[in-house]
């Protein structure tokens, strides 16, 4: 009694929408406001209250995963609801005192590597299965809602591409290349004499062959290193791309410092990260389950570390709703290999990862986070860039 009394508590002011929940014991409560056709939430057993209150968010996604809790109601309904709980400014998702629990992280160089690998090494093949032909894990760059997530990958490549301003023949680095799309473009249509750099093994292996099978052996290197062991010659150019969301909030200066050092004077660096413009946060369960180590930095933290590395702004892109859009795909594109991927890993993987995506989806919908491309420069804002941003739209 005392548990259904606590969460009809927590429940009656957190959701925009009409969301149904049944509870354990067959009772069913309406929450919400609105009109539409409501959400349905099923209890099929109690989460206990001390995990509640300890962390609201793992506790609740831990039964989430474990079948224990289950949300159906159309298409997306985990999104939906997230972003119903979001947007109310009164819901138990945006109360401190339910997220007493924050696993500690460590962000030294062997942790860093062991927690990528946690995440990009759960193998090329598995990535496969639900990222567009490009390979790119990162916000898609989309000309209108339908368009082609093959397609707007390769926008959100060519914009990154275009605000550098590129002259052929200098030298361009890519902190964290992934599988490769971005540096191998700049290599191959902007002949640029590039170098990646990963801690994922899978992603080390899939761009050597990429690099072999391109022909690019003498303008395009890849490296299994972390940053901070980078001891090159500087670059006129250095992207980074959802990158510094895994640095660690103790990091994110000398990140900076190092993104400094790696440019030439008046080089140029297009940042591409996942930023809360209300401020830094980190999630439990992501933190435990899918991103070990994540942190997400707020906008004017960035900007301090930036101004205090150097390095000045030159341009600044908020991406939020490519981001919703991108996941939203990513999510369907996962479901319709479903079954695959359960047989590869199990029922709980397949939960946890349909969680991941739609609740990431959810926090872009309703603007918990963002998603900002920075444009900097080593030296006077804009030096060696156009007078106007036309020019990266030509």
């Amino acid at each position: 009694m005392l548990e259904k009394k606590f969460y009809d508590t927590l429940f009656a002011h957190s959701f925009s929408i009409p969301v149904l929940v049944t509870y354990w014991d067959g009772d069913t409560q309406r929450y919400g406001t609105g009109d539409e056709a409501p959400l349905s939430v099923t209890f099929k057993k109690p989460v206990a209250l001390a995990a509640v209150i300890k962390n609201a968010s793992l506790a609740l996604g831990e039964a989430y995963m474990r079948g224990d809790l289950t949300v159906t109601g159309g298409t997306r309904p985990l999104q939906r609801l997230l972003t119903a709980a979001y947007q109310s400014q009164d819901s138990f998702m945006k109360a401190p005192w339910l997220r007493r629990f924050i696993p500690k992280q460590s962000h030294s160089e062997k942790t860093s590597k062991q927690d990528i690998a946690a995440h990009y090494d759960l193998g090329n093949d598995f990535y496969k299965l639900w990222l567009d032909d490009t390979m790119t894990y990162s916000c898609a760059y989309f000309d209108d809602w339908h368009e082609d997530l093959t397609h707007a990958q390769k926008n959100k490549v060519e914009h990154i591409l275009r605000k550098l301003n590129p002259q052929p023949d200098r030298t361009f680095l890519d902190i964290g290349c992934g599988w490769g799309t971005l540096m191998l473009r700049a290599a191959t249509e902007y002949h640029l004499n590039v170098t990646g750099i990963t801690l994922s093994e899978e992603q080390f292996k899939y761009v050597n062959q990429r690099i072999k099978a391109l022909g690019l052996e003498d303008r395009a290197t890849v490296l299994l290193c972390d940053y901070r062991e980078l001891d090159h010659a500087p670059y006129d150019y250095v992207t980074s791309v959802g990158m510094f969301e895994h640095v660690g909030k103790e990091n994110l200066g000398l990140y900076f410092q190092d993104v400094a050092k790696l440019l030439k004077p008046n080089g140029t660096a297009l940042i591409h990260g996942i930023t809360r413009q209300q401020g830094g946060a980190t999630n439990a369960w992501l933190t435990k389950y899918i991103f070990p180590g994540g942190y997400v930095p707020g906008l004017s933290e960035n900007i301090d570390h930036i101004t205090a590395a150097g390095l000045e702004v030159a341009d600044l892109e908020p991406l939020r709703r490519h981001y919703q859009r991108t996941l939203e795909i990513w999510d369907h594109n996962f479901n319709a290999k479903r079954n695959l991927i359960q047989s590869h890993f199990d029922y709980q993987f397949v939960r946890m990862w349909d969680l991941y995506l739609q609740a990431a989806a959810a926090s872009f919908e309703s603007g918990n986070i963002d998603v900002i491309q920075y444009l900097l420069t080593k030296g006077a804002s804009g030096h060696g860039l156009p007078l106007t941003r036309e020019y990266m739209y030509d």
